[in-house]
């Protein structure tokens, strides 16, 4: 599947987020400049369209070819996404006795190096082979596998915590994922999933990257409302421990549109949480399997 990134709609989706986020009580200065802004964007001094419709062909590829194009650069691209949601991650597994941990979707290891700092015995498990070899240059000590969310290459009831970031948003439905976490993971152990939240992608969409030396590209992301995650966590069995949403910090992608419309781009995003983090366990009552 293609579609074409279009850059007049995502600035001026973005002015205009930032103006209705600020309509009611947003400083009028600020407002005068998102109008004038839209304004210039759109007509030049004779009055004609400025910026042209349509835009660059963007592909959409699925995880498994997305994150092997993705995987040359992907650790050295910043991301406020990851910078929020570590700290709280890491106050997690700060209270966590060492064990057998499971880096779910582990990409190119980064959860698997915090939990081996921390004294686990890691597996990490990707579908990506080319992501796993990343993986397995930063953590040569820690065992990789390749296998699917859906259908992860452990035994039951075989690690003492599972961490899955930022990964569940690819998959169309939560419940076959989650389940395979829970039937991993022992009674009494946790499991930690984090997400781009639902806000973000219900308002920005997808995430592009480039693939190659100029092709656009992307990996659907899709929305799940924290309803979603209760009903899945609950079939599951699982009880949840506590849910962080860690909010924007006012990073926007280096060398990126939003740059060009900094002002409109951390009003538009300002206070809303990007990231979602849960905190749940596995019962320890719950029966043989």
């Amino acid at each position: 599947m293609s579609g074409e990134f279009r850059v007049r709609e995502l600035v001026l989706g973005i002015e205009g987020l930032a103006l209705l986020r600020n309509a009611v009580d947003g400083d009028e200065a600020f407002l005068r400049e998102r109008v004038a802004d839209i304004r210039r964007f759109v007509l030049d001094d004779s009055g004609e369209e400025k910026l042209p419709d349509g835009g660059a062909a963007v592909s959409e590829l699925g995880a498994a070819e997305g994150y092997a194009a993705w995987s040359a650069v992907y650790d050295s691209l910043p991301s406020s996404y990851i910078e929020v949601e570590e700290p709280v991650v890491g106050r997690i597994l700060d209270g966590l006795a060492p064990g057998v941990a499971l880096d779910a979707a582990c990409g190119t290891g980064r959860q698997t190096r915090a939990l081996a700092a921390r004294g686990h015995r890691v597996i990490g498990v990707d579908q990506s082979p080319h992501m796993l070899e990343k993986a397995r240059e930063h953590t040569p000590t820690a065992e990789f596998r390749v296998g699917h969310l859906e259908r992860l290459p452990l035994d039951d009831d075989s690690v003492d915590l599972a961490v899955c970031s930022l990964a569940l948003t690819h998959l169309a439905e939560l419940d076959p994922a989650v389940a395979e976490l829970a039937r991993v993971v022992r009674p009494g152990g946790r499991i930690v999933v984090t997400d781009m939240h639902p806000f973000v992608i219900a308002l920005q969409g997808q995430c592009l990257f480039v693939r190659g030396s100029d092709e656009l590209a992307f990996v659907r992301n899709h929305v799940h409302l924290p309803s979603r995650y209760l009903d899945a966590f609950g079939r599951a069995g699982l009880r949840v421990r506590g849910c962080q949403e860690p909010l924007f910090n006012g990073r926007l992608a280096p060398g990126g549109y939003e740059e060009f419309i900094a002002d409109a781009a951390r009003a538009a995003w300002d206070g809303l949480p990007i990231v979602v983090v849960w905190d749940v366990e596995v019962p320890d009552g719950r029966g043989a399997r």
